[in-house]
């Protein structure tokens, strides 16, 4: 099987790394990729954007399965434009991927089916979301409509953080477009959770419950970022509160994108908020979550390349799908002043071989190899690894890697799967 992998990050790393390990994978190209898909395969200089010059070169490789990693491209109709050429390819249709391109579509969606999430009011002008917030007991959260890299939710504490908003999302247009419908959302109490389901749209496999670390510094302070570690499986994901998942918020999903005639295939990321073990949707992603595919993918037991192919033929093998008994957590380091302004172009130490950093599960982001050292490139340099027995375990190793990694101004927080810890000892 030959694979085109479209994307440049750490989830693209991530993702080429489980594939190189199926005895079926032939080749794996990465579009763009990094320095870490290029030690798996070869990196092909066409954009994740460039949907015709993508397909041109599927057709011209004879690519058997080709697998979106980020959301722009899915948004811009890749899976649409490769399916009409006859390709498979594995991610939603661009109606489908709706459900991330737009809060107030996916919002919209899951009132009409009852499923679970905070009331809303959307506007259009600021003067709407004045009028939304007027006298609104705080918090609460505003969010623009459009893509945003995980950056579009604002948590309003207090006045000076309503006027942080206002004025960053109409004065100096720091959403852009994304802003030109707002959404004013009740704050949902709990704790947050991130469940994906793979599926062909009638049936699904559930990966491992994670949960991310959005905030740049410890203890959840400072600005969102893209995220700055995960751990999976999260001790918050119960079996109960998974089965409550399903029942309310998965299944419902799905039902309802065929209700609407647009059955969804991919991977299906719903954002929970949990509170007493009951969940409420907090966003719906059209793809792998970064950091979250760094500890759910390797999670996986069955082979990857034949789970993603039987989802892009419409024909999921439910009981072949296997999970690892084990923990896993990743550990973002990132430049220096992420998720503001970064320097680029510092050399990584402790990436010394090409061999070690395949074999230490070291997923690279944001990192150019130019034939002598790795130099960062990005906000998000690289995620480190672990699998142990024990979510601990797990944690611990993971941190020992980091330490040996450096370079000018790296940034790591410290407390990464703090919260499953304490939720152990319960």
């Amino acid at each position: 099987m030959k694979i085109l992998v479209v994307g440049n990050g750490g989830r693209e790393h991530t993702i080429v790394w489980k594939l190189a390990q199926s005895p079926k994978v032939e080749e794996i190209y990465t579009a763009p990729g990094n320095a870490g898909t290029a030690m798996l395969g070869m990196n092909v200089d066409i954009a994740a954007d460039e949907i015709e010059s993508l397909l041109e070169f599927a057709q011209a490789e004879e690519i058997d399965l080709t697998v979106v990693g980020p959301e722009i491209p899915l948004m811009q109709g890749i899976v649409d434009r490769f399916e009409a050429e006859g390709l498979k390819i594995f991610g939603p249709v661009r109606q489908a991927a709706m459900l991330e391109g737009s809060k107030v579509c996916a919002k919209q969606l899951m009132t009409k089916y009852g499923i679970p999430t905070a009331p809303f009011v959307v506007c259009d002008t600021r003067e709407e979301a004045r009028a939304a917030t007027h006298g609104k007991a705080f918090p609460y959260v505003i969010k623009v409509d459009g893509l945003a890299a995980g950056k579009g939710a604002l948590i309003i504490k207090d006045q000076q953080d309503l006027e942080t908003a206002f004025r960053e999302i109409w004065d100096e247009k720091k959403f852009g477009t994304a802003a030109e419908q707002v959404l004013v959302e009740d704050f949902l109490q709990g704790e947050e959770l991130s469940l994906f389901a793979v599926t062909d749209g009638e049936r699904y496999v559930l990966l491992p419950a994670a949960q991310d670390h959005k905030r740049v510094f410890d203890n959840d302070e400072g600005p969102n970022t893209g995220g700055m570690g995960a751990y999976a499986p999260a001790p918050l994901g119960t079996a109960a509160v998974i089965a409550h998942a399903e029942e309310k918020v998965i299944r419902p999903l799905l039902e309802a994108m065929r209700e609407e005639e647009c059955p969804y295939k991919g991977v299906l990321y719903c954002g929970l908020m949990i509170d007493k073990g009951e969940p409420s949707v907090v966003e719906i992603n059209a793809r792998f979550g970064d950091p979250e595919a760094q500890v759910t993918i390797p999670l996986i037991r069955s082979d990857f390349a034949d789970l993603l192919y039987s989802v892009a033929a419409g024909k999921l093998d439910v009981d072949g799908f296997k999970l690892s008994d084990q923990y896993a957590a990743c550990v973002i380091v990132a430049s220096g002043g992420y998720p503001e302004a970064y320097a680029k172009g510092k050399i990584i130490n402790g990436l010394d071989t090409e061999e070690d950093s395949v074999k230490d599960t070291v997923f690279l982001a944001g990192v150019q190899y130019d034939g002598a050292h790795f130099c960062t490139s990005g906000g998000r340099v690289l995620g480190v690894t672990r699998l142990a027995g024990d979510l601990d375990s797990a944690i611990t190793v993971a941190y020992a890697k980091v330490k040996t990694i450096s370079f000018d101004g790296a940034h790591y927080r410290r407390d990464i799967g703090k919260k499953g810890l304490a939720r152990l000892q319960e």
